[in-house]
């Protein structure tokens, strides 16, 4: 008596008895939404944090322009005329703004950045090289903030100190081009070269070539 597919399935697994596989998605679309919640957020902190935030700073210290902004650096006539324009309150402020939305965007940013290399490469040595302006930038923006507080409430900063802070600065944006050019990469370049296994074809009946 000829058995049926349940019972060949128990007997031999789904594979003998001709039942399609399936992989859970779950996990990926899990992940999926995490990306997205998470880029959003970095979206809307960049914003909030560069566009209002500190051009508001700027109303604060007549008109100058943040550290945090001078993509090309700066100097210690720069810092001279900003801690010459800003009192401590505003000084408190800026303080307490690199403590909030500029500790949340690099670390929020890193997240949504890394999150998207992992699921869209799976060479390791190519995701290891994707990650590297993300991890970067994080670790360097932290860093640009506490040597900016720092800077500002010296009373006469030396030479070494401003030449940190503003390479820092120089640093910190170069990285976060390079993190974006990273993301691009990471969806951009061919399955083949991020490691992505591409699905084999199927026929019109559902099945791939290799089950004929």
């Amino acid at each position: 008596m000829s058995k049926t597919r349940a019972q060949i399935a128990r007997k031999h697994g789904t594979a003998a008895a001709g039942i399609p596989q399936t992989t859970p998605a779950a996990p990926r679309s899990n992940g999926n939404m995490v990306l997205i919640a998470a880029a959003v957020t970095a979206v809307l902190l960049f914003g909030y944090y560069h566009l209002l935030s500190l051009g508001q700073m700027s109303q604060l210290a007549d008109g100058l322009t943040m550290p945090d902004m001078m993509f090309g650096g700066y100097g210690a006539g720069y810092v001279a005329d900003l801690q010459a324009a800003m009192d401590d309150d505003a000084l408190s402020q800026l303080s307490y703004l690199h403590k909030t939305a500029g500790t949340l965007f690099p670390l929020i940013f890193g997240i949504a950045w890394l999150l998207l290399i992992q699921l869209n490469v799976d060479r390791r040595w190519l995701r290891w090289v994707l990650w590297t302006p993300p991890l970067l930038f994080a670790v360097v923006d932290l860093w640009e903030n506490v040597a900016i507080d720092s800077l500002l409430a010296a009373g006469a900063p030396d030479g070494g100190q401003v030449a940190l802070a503003s390479a820092l600065t120089v640093a910190r944006w170069a990285l976060l081009g390079l993190s974006c050019v990273a993301g691009l990469l990471a969806v951009l370049l061919p399955a083949g070269v991020r490691g992505k296994a591409l699905a084999p074809p199927t026929g019109q009946d559902g099945a791939s070539p290799e089950s004929r």
